[in-house]
């Protein structure tokens, strides 16, 4: 199965949510408006039931209503894709009514050091090995820190991975420093000239405050020990949790500014319209997502196969 299908597949759930309150979307959106007033009403249940936010459904509604000639479901699709282009010259472009090309085959790190960062539970360290196999697929070396010392078994479940994948593995004790860690690994990737370190980081402490001076912490040694790095932050965010991880991920943004988000989970929950506004209030772009348990089912997000994917419309020339 491609990944375009397994993508078809995973957003089943959100596709059913919205087809059931919306009811069919092919009809013009001038007849929508003469006859059937309650087809927007329908659409906008949702479009929120979905996660998408008040705020950007009131946008996109808008967006609907002046495509005229287009039926309800490309003007829908339209309006989804503009929304998730956190690019404000590529979104201007869409909005002119072109097509910006996408690109989906690779998401290339601007530097060599990523902290990945999220709340226990998501999925990180599982993550971070897919990370590791994709990286490692496009000719890159890579090497994980074990720098979530504070849950039990984090970095034996990390060092795993790395026995399996070949991929060297920095740890510390259980309970130690993770800013030793962090530190020791950045230090060993430039001295070995490694392209690309995943830091694993803690997901909770014994309170909040101290998980984002810990997270902070991290971040400054890293950058003591490779200048210049970490030129990533990644958020790892289920997407089930819904609102309720995009305010998780708004109080992570606030203390480690974030430059990716990767979505997880999203074959199962019919909330996927997390997606929009993850882009739209952190105006971060989302760098992968994961529909699955295998490696290949994390793979780089691309707005247009998410919502051809997510209304099932096939992509000329894609499978």
């Amino acid at each position: 199965m491609s990944w375009l299908e397994r993508l078809r597949s995973g957003l089943s759930k959100t596709r059913a949510q919205i087809n059931e309150t919306a009811g069919p979307l092919g009809n013009d959106v001038g007849d929508v408006f003469n006859n059937r007033l309650d087809t927007i009403e329908d659409l906008e249940y949702a479009l929120i039931a979905a996660d998408v936010g008040r705020a950007a459904t009131e946008e996109i509604l808008e967006d609907v209503r002046r495509a005229e000639g287009k039926n309800m479901q490309q003007a829908l699709m339209d309006a989804l894709t503009l929304q998730l282009e956190p690019n404000a010259s590529r979104a201007e472009f869409r909005k002119l009514g072109f097509s910006p090309q996408a690109s989906r085959v690779s998401v290339q790190p601007s530097g060599h050091v990523i902290m990945v960062i999220g709340v226990n539970g998501v999925g990180k360290t599982t993550t971070i090995a897919k990370l590791g196999q994709y990286y490692m697929g496009r000719g890159n070396s890579v090497m994980f820190a074990a720098g979530d010392t504070f849950r039990a078994a984090a970095g034996a479940q990390l060092g795993e991975w790395g026995d399996r994948l070949g991929v060297p593995v920095v740890q510390g004790t259980d309970g130690g420093d993770p800013a030793a860690v962090a530190y020791d690994a950045a230090t060993a990737r430039a001295a070995r000239g490694t392209d690309l370190l995943f830091v694993d980081t803690a997901g909770r402490l014994h309170n909040k405050h101290n998980l984002m001076e810990e997270l902070k912490k991290v971040r400054r040694v890293i950058e003591k020990a490779d200048p210049g790095e970490p030129a990533e932050v990644w958020l790892v965010l289920d997407a089930v949790t819904g609102q309720n991880g995009l305010q998780q991920a708004k109080k992570f943004h606030e203390s480690t500014p974030l430059t990716g988000v990767i979505v997880t989970k999203l074959d199962g929950t019919a909330k996927g319209g997390i997606l929009i506004p993850i882009v739209r209030e952190l105006g971060v772009p989302i760098k992968f997502i994961g529909v699955g348990e295998s490696a290949s089912d994390l793979q780089p997000f691309d707005s247009q196969d998410f919502v051809r994917a997510l209304f099932d419309v096939e992509l000329p020339g894609k499978s």
